[in-house]
């Protein structure tokens, strides 16, 4: 196998998605990162066990020598080196399940969270063996201390999440995105909350930008909620492997109708919300006490996300925002007006539109949103047109690099600071609330930016087109559901539209 760490999971992954034969990638994803999660919390095990031993204990079955150190204390049979030694056996499905359930029962913060379905019929027995063996030889960490298995879990999210399309979507942030929103918002001390976190992505790219800064993770708390069973026990074993003490709730649970974190104010906000989800239950939240900026729509969720989100920052909170382009200029059922007066509050920060063929769930383009209760640039909005970033790395996934990242999240930070920030035409500019006002508070970024200055290269016609298509079908949305609304409203006064 490959020294480099990115070859590993490469060859990994094939391995292992080789191994899976008929199984839906949606089933099989949870045969896989539970594995990876078992060899994790085994390896973690074996180097404390090791540690005691030189300390002159034989601890192996004292649970509290492990638990004090955030570490999961593992019974025997559970450890990964007794699974495979068993790789070969007709019951390996079993030895497995009861691995599982031995694990929750002698770790509170793990019942109910690990796969126990490895000896169902369908489940070929023979690749299951394989897949341990396979795994029996990694490491929790190279020779540089490099956490190997917490990025093959991360790795095999992503490779899941765009073999399930769609659906993947629903459960994983494509991490340029993600570690765009952490450069931004910057994280480096307080409470750090995701009302719809997925696997949990967000946290796990906070912890790595406090790596990054030679920063503890223990400088941030975290807290998160999800509502989808199978999607919470994905992120509660993602943000242990990657050591992070989070708190998730003690299940999953809808945000808008059971805040399980109803007290918390917090210093960072991070979400990537369901875009434009239509049926959440918003004719039985009116009188919400989140909704001090206005009522948000049954048939949209955009502004009672961001409301939600709004109502749980901390006095100098500060957020980051993924939503659909629509949230930037929609007019209906009181949308507009929530946008305005979030604007008049002056909390709304900056806006940044992002290029298309980013996600794997949509293609539809989608801009961030940063909130903050102690802004620096009091009275005025930054806008960044960023469409234009990035680089296709297959024929239908754009990925943002490092350098793209780098010089967007330098452009707030210098606007912030008044640090040698200038308006640049086609892709920044500091706009006034006032200015805003004028336009309808309407907060499209090519409003405000204008078209960057002609050279003498010839602009890609192609590209050109793209972009002014999918504008256009932005638009011809908005219509639409403009027009819906009225025909809705006409009919309730008797006078309906065929």
């Amino acid at each position: 196998m490959s020294s480099n760490d990115n070859d590993i999971k490469k060859e990994l992954w094939a391995a292992s998605d080789k191994l899976r034969g008929n199984i839906d990638a949606s089933e099989y994803k949870h045969v896989i990162l539970g594995l990876v999660f078992l060899k994790y919390i085994s390896d973690k095990f074996e180097i404390r066990y090791n540690e005691l031993v030189k300390e002159g204990f034989d601890l192996q079955d004292e649970a509290e020598a492990y638990s004090e150190k955030n570490i999961f204390y593992l019974p025997e049979k559970s450890r990964f080196k007794y699974i495979a030694s068993k790789a070969r056996s007709d019951e390996i499905g079993s030895i497995i399940d009861n691995a599982m359930l031995e694990i929750e029962e002698s770790n509170k913060k793990l019942k109910d969270i690990l796969p126990k379905n490895y000896s169902r019929p369908e489940l070929d027995k023979r690749r299951l063996g394989e897949i341990i063996d396979l795994f029996s030889n990694i490491k929790i960490v190279n020779k540089n201390k490099k956490d190997i298995l917490g990025n093959v879990y991360e790795y095999f999210l992503s490779q899941f999440a765009t073999a399930e399309g769609k659906r993947g979507g629903e459960f994983y942030t494509p991490s340029p995105i993600v570690k765009l929103l952490v450069e931004i918002l910057e994280p480096y001390k307080g409470r750090v909350y995701d009302p719809c976190c997925g696997s949990g992505g967000m946290f796990v790219q906070s912890a790595k930008f406090l790596e990054a800064h030679s920063e503890s993770v223990n400088s941030i708390s975290v807290y998160g909620q999800e509502s989808n069973p199978t999607t919470w026990k994905l992120c509660n074993m993602n943000v242990a492997i990657h050591g992070i003490d989070g708190n998730l709730g003690d299940k999953n649970a809808d945000t808008f109708f059971e805040d399980l974190h109803s007290d918390l104010k917090a210093d960072y906000i991070l979400a990537n919300p369901p875009f434009n989800m239509s049926d959440w239950g918003g004719d039985a939240l009116k009188d919400d006490y989140r909704w001090k900026w206005g009522i948000p729509p049954a048939g949209n969720a955009n502004y009672a996300w961001l409301s939600h989100i709004a109502s749980k920052l901390s006095k100098k909170g500060k957020a980051g925002v993924v939503l659909a382009n629509g949230s930037l200029s929609t007019q209906t059922s009181g949308e507009g007006g929530i946008r305005e007066n979030m604007i008049k509050d002056d909390l709304i920060e900056c806006i940044i539109s992002l290029p298309t063929q980013l996600f794997i769930s949509t293609q539809i383009p989608v801009s961030l949103w940063f909130l903050n209760k102690d802004k620096k640039q009091k009275g005025n909005v930054l806008f960044i047109d960023a469409r234009n970033y990035g680089r296709m790395e297959s024929r239908v996934q754009r990925v943002l690099d490092d350098e793209d990242i780098e010089a967007i999240a330098k452009t707030v930070h210098n606007w912030q600071k008044g640090n040698g920030y200038k308006d640049i035409k086609g892709y920044c500019k500091s706009v006034s609330i006032d200015e805003i006002a004028k336009e309808d508070y309407i907060l499209t970024t090519g409003r405000y930016v204008g078209l960057e200055e002609e050279n003498n290269e010839e602009e890609d016609f192609n590209s050109k087109m793209k972009t002014l298509t999918e504008e256009l079908e932005e638009c011809f949305r908005e219509s639409r559901k403009l027009e819906k609304s009225i025909k809705d409203n006409l009919e309730e006064i008797g006078y309906g539209i065929k």
